[in-house]
This record gives structure tokens, C-alpha cells and sequence, in this order.
């Protein structure tokens, strides 16, 4: 259909139709129509949306329950909609467990929590000679810079601390923003509107100096995060991030609403960053990163699981997989939920479990990807991965990749001109793309 005009309809034909003085309504519906159009087309982009669990969630407590065994805790497990079971304090997620899948098999070795992170979001280790991007900088280098008419930035993320874009450059950086949409001071240099607008003009004639020498790129990064901050703060797109124009029971829906126990102390902010995700991803930001932190559990694990962290987790997760299926939405974004590690099988004397990295689980979901399936599995005790393959973050991320359209022989290059693999060279994962 040509989107200029109404079908089978010319655009001679058409505006005679306006020239003769026909009525403005058929014109105001088609306008609706194209507008319709081009926000519809706008939400199937495709997009991740990751929710980060700083801290290390205990997977062995809410994806990998051991029942039968001496590690298994307080927690029995439930089944779900899809072929597997989880913890029966994620009985709402349970429900939509058909559009999503657990990776029981990840093996990362890095139980540090600046290490673990580091991995987890870049897919390498960390080193002193290279500092790699996050997948966010990748997506918004791969997509965000074929979206034209996308005004806001590429990689947002809400409520957490910013990851480094590498050697992608300052322009794909994550975009601060806290859980009630506002922007991070850091992320503008603690400048408002007007300030930045003169800062830019102050700038210009020393900046644009610098830019023409050539003697490197940062001038014009420098240049390019101001302009696009102001021209941010002007666009229409920033009603993305104004969640209180979302219906009561939608924002109730993803918040678990007020009875569900501690939802809506700083959980409650989770669901709402999660809403804020949808809305940027319908608007056509490409990735969007939402921190839900608290989960470094070393005492009192289950007593904050069932009152504190997962009555929040579940609203929200349940909330965003229904609601994007129901917008038709979800085949083409993908849903991600990790931490940087998970938890010690083992349940230590003050009834909390440590950091472990050996064998544990990631969530993963929609964006055309196959829903309600165990991949890989661990022994009867938690401690090890039974199961013949073990996964890295890099496969995880090539698969989030493969879902994106993003060719896996992609390959960057470094500040000193080294080839770097998308996502090290990890492998999509088979068994969820088929």
C-alpha cells in the first residue's frame, strides 16, 4: 500500500477531491490513517528490553528449583504454561511461561560483581588493553542509526548505572534516565535547556576548530551528545517516558497494584520502569536496559524474595510479556532477564546464599524466539551443569542478536584497529531459534 495515498486512489485524484471543496473529514481520516500507519510500522521495529538484576538474583529460588534436594530452600516449584516449572512465588509469570524460556545451563566462572557485570553485558572479560561495549551500544550502532526518524536516543536505561559504549563511541552510550522518566543530571552534565544551549554556543567556534584539524574524534562526540540532548529534550518522543498517561489498571497491572505485599515500595518503581520500556520500544528506541537492584542476598534469602523482590518481579515480568503480546508486539521484541551471576546453591548460616557463577539460569523471551522451554539443565543439587553444552554470555546475546536481525559475522573494529566478533563469537542458542 502506498502510504501517500489512500489505496486505489491517485494523489491527483485525491487532492482534486480536497480542490473541490469536498469535506475536510475523509482528508482528517486519512491523516489518522497514515499517522495509524506509521505508528503501527513504528512499534514492530524490532527491539530488546533487558532487566538487569544488579546484585545477582538466586535463579536456584525463582527458574531452577531443587525440591528434592538439601540446596533447594523454602520455595516449591509450580508448573506453567509452557513445559517447564518455576518458583511458586511467580505464579503471574507462570502464566505466560509459553512466550518465554529459561537457559539453565549458563557457566561463566566471573562471581565477582564489577567482573561479572562487565561480562554479562559485552559478552568478553574484562581486560586493560580493550574497553569493549556494552550489547545496548552494539544495537544502537546497528539499529538506532538506520532509524531516522527516531529523535530520542537508541540505548536507554532506567534506573541503573551506565555501561561504557567502547569503542562504538560517546554517541551510543546508554541515555540515564531514573524510574520516573527523568533525565540523569550526568546524562546532560548537570545542565538544564537553556544552559545547554549556550554551552553549545560557546562552544561551537572552539569545537568546530578542533573537529576541522582532525585530530580525532572526541570533538564532534563531544558536539554531537549536546546537540542531541537539546534537540531530546525538544521532541515530541519524550512523551515516552510519561507513564502517568498509561489507563490505571494498566500501570496497576505492572506494578502488581498496592495489595501485592512490598510491590509498590521500590519494586513498584521496577514495574513502572518496565511500562516506561514499552513505551520507548513503541516509539522505536531499540534498547532498553531497566535495573531492579537488591538481589546480593547474602542473609535472609527467602524472607526478601517472597515479601520484597519477587512479588515485583512477577507483576512486572507477567505484566510486559502480556502486554506487548496483546499490541502484537512481542514476536519482535526480545525480553532478557539476568544478574551477573546467581546465588551458592549451598544456603549459608545466616540463611542466605553467596555469589556463584558455575551453573546457573537467564530468562529469555519473545522477538520471534521459541517460549516455554528448559535449555541445557543442572545436576539434582544445583552445583554443576549436567547437561552436555553450558552457555556464555556471548551465545546469549547472539541469540538476542539472530531475533534483531543483526548477522552474526558482524565484526567491529577497535580503537587500534583489532577485529572484534559480535558478542566474542558466541553462537545463537538453537533449541529457542529453531
Amino acid at each position: 500500500m502506498n502510504l501517500n495515498t489512500p489505496s486505489g486512489m491517485s494523489r491527483r485524484h485525491f487532492l482534486g477531491h480536497l480542490a473541490a471543496g469536498a469535506s475536510v473529514l475523509p482528508a482528517m481520516n486519512f491523516i489518522s490513517h497514515v499517522k495509524a500507519n506509521a505508528a503501527d510500522l513504528k512499534k514492530r521495529q524490532k527491539a530488546c528490553i533487558l532487566m538487569w538484576m544488579s546484585g545477582g538474583p538466586p535463579s536456584i529460588d525463582i527458574w531452577d528449583l531443587k525440591p528434592n534436594s538439601k540446596n533447594g530452600g523454602e520455595f516449591k516449584p509450580i508448573s506453567t504454561s509452557g513445559g517447564l516449572e518455576i518458583s511458586e512465588h511467580m505464579s503471574k509469570t507462570a502464566e505466560v511461561m509459553d512466550n518465554l524460556s529459561v537457559i539453565r545451563a549458563m557457566s561463566t566462572r566471573e562471581a565477582d560483581h564489577g567482573r561479572g557485570r562487565y561480562y554479562m553485558h559485552t559478552s568478553y572479560v574484562p581486560t586493560p588493553t580493550v574497553i569493549h561495549p556494552a550489547f545496548g551500544s552494539v544495537v544502537s550502532y546497528e539499529l538506532g542509526t538506520k532509524r531516522k526518524d527516531l529523535e530520542i536516543p537508541a540505548f536507554i536505561s532506567i534506573g541503573g548505572g551506565g555501561s561504557s559504549p567502547g569503542y562504538l563511541g560517546m554517541t551510543h552510550s546508554p541515555f540515564l534516565v531514573n524510574t520516573s522518566g527523568q533525565i540523569d543530571n550526568a546524562g546532560l552534565g548537570g545542565l538544564g535547556l537553556d544552559r545547554l544551549e549556550q554551552r553549545l554556543r560557546m562552544l561551537n567556534t572552539v569545537e568546530d576548530n578542533f573537529i576541522q584539524s582532525q585530530r580525532g574524534e572526541s570533538g564532534q562526540a563531544h558536539k554531537d551528545v549536546y546537540v542531541k540532548a537539546v534537540n531530546l529534550m525538544k521532541s515530541q518522543q519524550m512523551d515516552a517516558f510519561k507513564i502517568d498517561q498509561e489507563k490505571k489498571e494498566v500501570l496497576d497491572a505492572y506494578t502488581g497494584a498496592p495489595a501485592r505485599g512490598g510491590a509498590m515500595g521500590g519494586g513498584g518503581q521496577f514495574g513502572r520502569s518496565l511500562l516506561m520500556a514499552r513505551r520507548l520500544v513503541e516509539a522505536g528506541v531499540p534498547f532498553v536496559e531497566v535495573d531492579f537492584g537488591g538481589w546480593d542476598l547474602h542473609a535472609n534469602v527467602f524472607e526478601t524474595l517472597k515479601t520484597q523482590r519477587l512479588p515485583a518481579l512477577d507483576a512486572g515480568i507477567a505484566a510486559l510479556t502480556a502486554d506487548l503480546k496483546q499490541r502484537g508486539m512481542l514476536n519482535d521484541v526480545v525480553l532478557v532477564w539476568m544478574g551477573e551471576f546467581a546465588r551458592t546453591p549451598r544456603i549459608n548460616q545466616d540463611v542466605g546464599r553467596d555469589h556463584w557463577a558455575n551453573s546457573w539460569s537467564v530468562m529469555i523471551g519473545g522477538g520471534g524466539l521459541k517460549g516455554g522451554l528448559a535449555v541445557g539443565e543442572t545436576d539434582a543439587d544445583g552445583i554443576s551443569v549436567a547437561s552436555s553444552k553450558s552457555y556464555q554470555p556471548g551465545d546469549v546475546w547472539a541469540t538476542v542478536a539472530h531475533a534483531l536481525g543483526i548477522p552474526l559475522d558482524t565484526v567491529h573494529k577497535s580503537k587500534n584497529g583489532r577485529p572484534m566478533k559480535l558478542a566474542n563469537g558466541g553462537t545463537a542458542i538453537q533449541e529457542l531459534i529453531g
